[in-house]
């Protein structure tokens, strides 16, 4: 009778063993996936905010490209030129590559190239200042 007694013993052992390592699996599982939802959620968030800042700082150069393009006086090239390589540095940027190594670098050598231009043309330099962080999210000048 001690034999069939040691096999329920044991067979109550390795089921709580067993629910154990079910449990860590489906656990793992569960948060894996979880995990890769709320990455995406950050990943996209976090994109789309560099994404408008980029955009600004673009549509920032162009404007001023075109305002200066024709005048002639020795600041205004100089102000000018900036501007270009402000520009050709966005222009650079792979926007296809979600997965850019030199991201973090090329960002700050174009936030350091727009205040730049912004000392030049004596404007603001915070790019926040531009936008409005409220519900809308629109740009205000």
């Amino acid at each position: 009778m001690a034999h069939k007694s040691e096999d329920l013993f044991d067979c109550i052992l390795m089921a709580d063993d067993r629910f154990h390592v079910e449990g860590y699996r489906e656990g793992f599982g569960e948060g894996t996936r979880q995990g890769m939802i709320d990455g995406r959620k950050h990943g996209a968030s976090h994109g789309a905010k560099l994404s408008m800042e980029v955009s600004f700082y673009y549509g920032f150069g162009i404007t001023w490209k075109f305002l200066l393009q024709n005048n002639t006086d020795v600041k205004a090239r100089k102000r000018l030129k900036v501007l270009e390589s402000l520009l050709g540095l966005i222009q650079k940027f792979p926007h296809e590559e979600p997965q850019y190594e030199h991201l973090q670098e090329d960002m700050e050598k174009v936030r350091a190239k727009f205040r730049q231009v912004c000392s030049l043309l004596n404007v603001p330099t915070d790019f926040s200042d531009y936008v409005k962080s409220g519900g809308s999210g629109g740009i205000s000048f």
